[in-house]
């Protein structure tokens, strides 16, 4: 479980995050939407510990971040899609981090078949393109086996099919029981993907509520997420 109480932000300024309190569940995928700037990545960075909230605090399982005794084991994320050494294979990549972590050997092999690279392991990951690049990403975020997992923006890059895995990937992690957080700018594929939303919006809670609830009244998640944000972008994307 992911918890978040009061968490701020400032950058200079601007206040990047403001007082925002929401708990992440296990066995659901929980979608993070937001407007460009609203926050998201900012919110999940302290989440993991890489940014240190003005006020507030994020627990995960209950602890902070630098406080889990085995974090690769218990928290897994892809924040950035292209962490890696350009020089290093995919599967030295993944060896470095198992080893760095604790983990047996032989997840490599195993998250490597899971996210569909295995045919490429040994490719330099400095050639990968993006989707392939985020594929190694979610690799490195399952490589622990953890409970809690947080990924952002994982289907920039990726085509129809790639998207797809995605959502079915997000789908099967939550039905075994794992904490799952989302974030994606699509939000017709949000709406095929997760079971509750968290929504922000200039760094403020806006909504904290399942996708069924949100649209009620026959409205399209699109027309609820621009009631509360006031965002006309076009946030279709991919659905199919």
């Amino acid at each position: 479980m992911i918890e978040a109480q009061g968490l701020t932000k400032r950058y200079g300024p601007t206040l990047a995050v403001d007082a925002l309190s929401f708990d992440v569940r296990p066995g659901a995928v929980t979608g993070f939407l937001g407007p460009n700037g609203s926050g998201k990545s900012t919110t999940m960075r302290m989440i993991m510990g890489l940014d240190r909230p003005d006020a507030g605090q994020a627990r995960i399982g209950g602890r902070a971040y630098d406080e889990l005794r085995w974090p690769m084991r218990e928290v897994g994320a892809l924040l950035e899609a292209r962490t890696f050494h350009p020089g290093r294979s995919a599967a030295s990549h993944l060896s470095a981090l198992a080893a760095a972590g604790g983990i047996a050997r032989s997840r490599v092999g195993e998250v490597l078949d899971q996210v569909g690279l295995t045919a490429v392991a040994g490719r330099r990951a400095g050639t990968f393109s993006l989707g392939m690049a985020q594929r190694l990403g979610i690799a490195g975020a399952l490589l622990g086996d953890p409970d809690v997992l947080l990924f952002d923006e994982p289907v920039n890059g990726l085509d129809p099919e790639g998207v797809r895995w995605i959502r079915e990937l997000m789908k099967s992690l939550a039905g075994e029981g794992r904490t799952v957080l989302l974030s994606s700018h699509l939000i017709s594929e949000m709406a095929l993907t997760a079971d509750h939303l968290v929504v922000i919006g200039q760094g403020r809670l806006l909504a904290d509520t399942s996708v069924r609830e949100l649209t009620v009244q026959g409205r399209s998640l699109e027309e609820a997420f621009f009631a509360l944000t006031g965002d006309s972008a076009d946030y279709r994307g991919v659905s199919s």
